[in-house]
């Protein structure tokens, strides 16, 4: 059975989605990252990186969601293209979410939300960049149902960054091909399963004291040297 080291947010939100869309038996691991969990010696082993999430199935270890969400494509055979052509369109875009989307929308809620100093060119650097990214996606929905043709790893990735829309300064409508696209994912059942973990672990979600802001958003080489 896999084990799946879990805290509410965007990232893990990816792997329990694939979890639940493949049947695949595993165990929910909660680490608090509001409590420094992430941080102790047991979980770096796993995850040198210190975020959440990481998976162990059996002998293999595999941190990052994106690595994870290929991992499992890769066992299961399932949520990626079979042949070259659809293979590479899905990885662009998966690549594309880690490497803007996700980063991009993650500036832009702690900015907007959590920064000590709301600093307007900031605030709308990424408020801008976002709104971007969406009409990327809304752009490529034009014509297709999912982002690299059948439901994908592409879509589970994307699919949480965009479920905080409103913190983002966005607005659905804006976007039509990609609110349909929202929608469908939102009415899977999987995907009400997936969203259920949530409150199960953290029923008083948010960050909210100065010592939880300190554990995830002041950390330095000195965290990962000590």
């Amino acid at each position: 059975m896999i084990k799946f080291y879990y805290h509410p947010s965007p990232n893990p939100a990816k792997v329990a989605l694939f979890l639940e869309e493949a049947g695949l038996p595993y165990k929910l691991m909660p680490v608090d990252t509001r409590k420094g969990e992430q941080f102790k010696p047991e979980f770096l082993a796993i995850n040198p990186n210190a975020k959440t999430p990481a998976i162990v199935d059996g002998e293999t270890t595999v941190f990052d969601s994106n690595a994870i969400l290929l991992y499992l494509a890769e066992k299961t055979g399932k949520f990626i293209a079979k042949d070259l052509r659809g293979r590479v369109e899905t990885l662009q875009w998966l690549f594309w979410q880690m490497a803007g989307l996700g980063p991009m929308a993650g500036q832009n809620h702690h900015f907007s939300q959590y920064a000590p100093e709301k600093i307007p060119y900031a605030v709308d650097r990424y408020v801008r960049e976002t709104s971007r990214l969406y009409a990327v996606m809304d752009k490529r929905l034009a014509d297709r149902e999912f982002l690299a043709g059948p439901y994908s790893i592409a879509d589970m990735a994307a699919y949480p960054w965009t479920v905080p829309y409103e913190r983002q300064g966005q607005k659905l409508e804006d976007y039509p091909n990609l609110k349909r696209w929202f929608e469908a994912i939102k009415a899977r059942p999987a995907t009400v399963r997936a969203y259920e973990k949530g409150p199960q672990i953290n029923p008083n979600p948010g960050i909210r004291t100065e010592e939880e802001k300190r554990l995830l958003f002041g950390q330095s080489a000195a965290t990962i040297r000590r």
